[in-house]
């Protein structure tokens, strides 16, 4: 008796051990017994720390894992296994790579709705026709977003660099254009006043030109020798008149300075007065 409770003690032992461990392994394998599993895929550019049997959460809860990556020349492809049959996500949804800390940590991949809420008036009916034009339905296709990490935050900033360096050499071309443009406006209104000016000079060097053509004419004549001759015959003619005035100049002043003659000239001047009285009394 004692032995056979002790045999049936070991077989239940066993027994209990194999169940545990068969739950276990469909534990690991995120296997829900009375619960029905549905499927959806998700595409990425780049799955970067995504991996086979990855978690997956709505809101920070855990309700399936990644099944399995299939890789495309231009996309990553993910498999996902959702086991909570009762979840409503509007459309559109996302799947998006996430850690749980921008440092690093495991990928896992995150769902997120963007969607209306929908009323838990038909829930039932709604669960069961699953209009896949309004909420996520078993075998449907979304997309998938890239983890954020630090070379990716990196890369942000350096475009945003690249963008606002651009942007200041559009300005400064701008303003170089707008200076540009006021200088040229400037010039426009030098050359209409320069215009203005000229005309009004004109007649100045109308003028100018007449007197530089006189001057040399004046100076071509300065420049005959017969001219010259001519000015020589002047100079040499005004010299000896000069010279012959000087001469009756002395003359003069001797007949002045002869007392005998003066008294004739007086004796005669009377003569002729009291001559013209008799003849014209």
């Amino acid at each position: 008796m004692r032995r056979s409770l002790r045999d049936a003690f070991v077989g239940f032992s066993l027994l209990g051990g194999l169940v545990v461990f068969a739950g276990t392994m469909l534990w690991l394998r995120d296997f829900r017994i009375g619960s029905k599993t549905w499927e959806i895929s998700a595409n990425f550019k780049n799955a970067s720390g995504l991996a086979k049997m990855s978690p997956v959460t709505y809101r920070g809860i855990n309700i399936g894992s990644v099944q399995k990556i299939d890789f495309t020349p231009r996309s990553v492809e993910a498999k996902i296994k959702l086991n909570n049959n009762n979840l409503i996500l509007a459309k559109p949804v996302i799947a998006k790579i996430v850690t749980s800390s921008v440092l690093g940590g495991d990928a896992k991949l995150s769902l997120i709705s963007f969607g209306k809420s929908i009323g838990m008036n038909n829930f039932s009916s709604i669960i069961k026709d699953c209009p896949n034009k309004k909420i996520l339905c078993d075998g449907d296709k979304i997309i998938g977003q890239q983890m954020t990490s630090i070379s990716a935050l990196t890369e942000g900033i350096e475009d945003i660099i690249d963008q606002a360096e651009s942007q200041a050499i559009i300005n400064k071309v701008s303003e170089s254009i707008t200076q540009f443009d006021e200088t040229q406006a400037n010039l426009d209104e030098l050359v209409l006043l320069s215009k203005s000016e000229l005309i009004r000079a004109r007649p100045i060097i109308s003028e100018l030109t007449k007197a530089a053509i006189h001057l040399n004419n004046i100076l071509a004549s300065l420049d005959n020798p017969k001219t010259i001759k001519d000015i020589k015959d002047v100079a040499s003619s005004t010299n000896s008149l000069t010279k012959k005035f000087n001469q009756m100049s002395s003359d003069m002043e001797s007949i002045i300075k002869d007392k005998e003659l003066i008294e004739g000239l007086k004796s005669v001047t009377i003569g002729l007065g009291k001559l013209f009285d008799e003849i014209y009394p």
